[in-house]
């Protein structure tokens, strides 16, 4: 069983029997709505139905809410299973992510039966963006290509112009754009850099995105993809069961859609919060990417998860950017109170590892 992901709270209640901190999965700390809440509540009742498997009412509200037509919509439950879905409705035979990123691109890669999955080095020391250099490994030979707009575990987004000249040359060489989109809200100004206008012109592009961090709706699991390919859609819904969303989550997904007030109060929050705990822990010596989502990435001189994870608080590990003598994190971004305790409890390790550390 796989148990690479942030968010295991239950192994962590199971080990010790209580609840921890969370910062290792970056989802909403304003909690679940009210009015998912209720929806939720209220949908339980009508539980000995079969929920919808064309996901009418939902599709029909994410319509009105994207502006895009109900035939460029899939529901799916949560990210991750859109993620597989594409590799399964693509079959290809290589396919590319960038490294690091989200792990299950390229376990649904795998999964797809694809032979070759090549992993494109974002590198720390020159600050973990895409330019122009990418576009090179964009050739013929590629079938499918994962990204993620802002990057996870960076954080760092891609710029508009370069997003642009990545589709075109997409299109041109016959590759299938996997858009991860589900952390672009959290940036200051998502309008930006959302690529559902290019639906139309570039039939390749599947964008996604899930109710997950927004919302904190991750127990719900609930997400959806839009694309310009009606066709592609049905063969991605194809890919995999029926009734894979479920009432329950089909009606949240609703309510949460009409949450406009609660969206503006964890936006401010997080706009708020984010350079104050970069600020933090830089103040304790620990270099930090200049993330622009809910998380932020940095390196410690010394292992923390195991440490925090002893005094109630989880983080996640990104080994894939360790090396000899140095660790790498991804934090969430939590309310002023939560990310306070982890700065200090940092403070706490860093000093018992060298009494002379610098503090807060």
């Amino acid at each position: 069983m796989r148990t690479d992901h942030g968010g295991d709270w239950a192994g962590f209640y199971n080990q010790q029997g209580r609840m921890p901190l969370d910062f290792s999965a970056s989802i909403s700390p304003l909690g679940v709505p009210e009015g998912v809440q209720r929806a939720v509540r209220d949908a339980a009742a009508r539980s000995d139905r079969y929920p919808d498997p064309k996901c009418r009412a939902l599709r029909a509200a994410l319509s009105e809410a994207e502006g895009v037509p109900i035939d460029r919509i899939l529901c799916g439950n949560g990210a991750a299973d859109l993620i597989y879905r594409i590799a399964f409705a693509a079959r290809p035979r290589t396919g590319a992510v960038l490294d690091p990123s989200f792990s299950e691109y390229a376990a649904a890669l795998s999964a797809a039966g694809c032979t070759e999955i090549r992993r494109i080095p974002l590198d720390p020391a020159w600050g973990v963006r895409l330019d122009e250099v990418f576009l090179d490994a964009l050739t013929p030979d590629l079938d499918l290509l994962y990204l993620c707009q802002p990057n996870n575990p960076t954080g760092i987004s891609i710029p508009m112009a370069l997003f642009r000249r990545i589709l075109e040359r997409c299109r041109e060489n016959g590759i299938r754009l996997g858009l991860d989109l589900c952390f672009l809200d959290f940036l200051e100004d998502p309008n930006t850099l959302d690529a559902k206008a290019f639906l139309d012109a570039y039939p390749n592009l599947v964008i996604f995105r899930a109710f997950t961090k927004l919302y904190a709706m991750a127990g719900l699991r609930l997400g959806y993809a839009l694309c310009g390919d009606p066709a592609f859609l049905r063969s991605m819904d194809a890919a995999g069961p029926p009734w894979n969303v479920s009432l329950i989550a089909q009606e949240a997904g609703i309510a949460a859609l009409r949450e406009r007030a609660y969206v503006q109060s964890l936006r401010a929050l997080i706009a708020r919060e984010r350079p104050r705990l970069r600020e933090g822990l830089e103040a304790l010596g620990l270099r930090t990417v200049p993330g622009e989502a809910n998380f932020l990435l940095f390196q410690s001189p010394v292992p923390l998860d195991e440490p925090l994870r002893r005094r109630g608080i989880l983080i996640r590990p990104c080994g894939s950017l360790s090396g000899p003598d140095t660790w790498w994190y991804r934090t969430a971004v939590r309310t002023e109170t939560d990310n306070q305790i982890l700065l200090r409890t940092l403070q706490e390790i860093l000093r018992e590892a060298n009494p002379r550390w610098q503090t807060v």
